[in-house]
């Protein structure tokens, strides 16, 4: 089982994002942040279940789809290290992600 590590950016995106959808439904914000804490959950177990993040090409870099949103981590052996949480109508800044390697 792999262990999860959250980075500083990715903890700062999910409240950004929470803080964001909670101006119109704090009831969404809610879910958006449970769906989210869920799909990481599942990379414990399954941390190549993600697809390799396309602008990047590299396999241990990977993302996870929840709703308009790219969960996108890093797997290094046993360590699965959440980098960023990203709107997809963003054009993803590969430098940004770079930096947090």
């Amino acid at each position: 089982m792999a262990k999860i590590k959250w980075s500083p950016q990715s903890l700062e995106d999910i409240e950004a994002i929470a803080n964001f959808i909670t101006r119109d439904s704090s009831y969404y914000a809610r879910m958006f942040t449970i769906k989210v804490f869920e799909a990481v959950d599942r990379l414990e177990l399954f941390p190549e279940s993600g697809r390799v993040v396309p602008e990047l090409n590299r396999k241990e870099i990977r993302e996870v789809i929840i709703g308009n949103y790219r969960i996108i981590y890093r797997i290094r052996d046993d360590l699965v290290e959440i980098l960023t949480v990203y709107h997809t109508s963003r054009l993803l800044d590969v430098n940004e992600i770079k930096n947090l390697l």
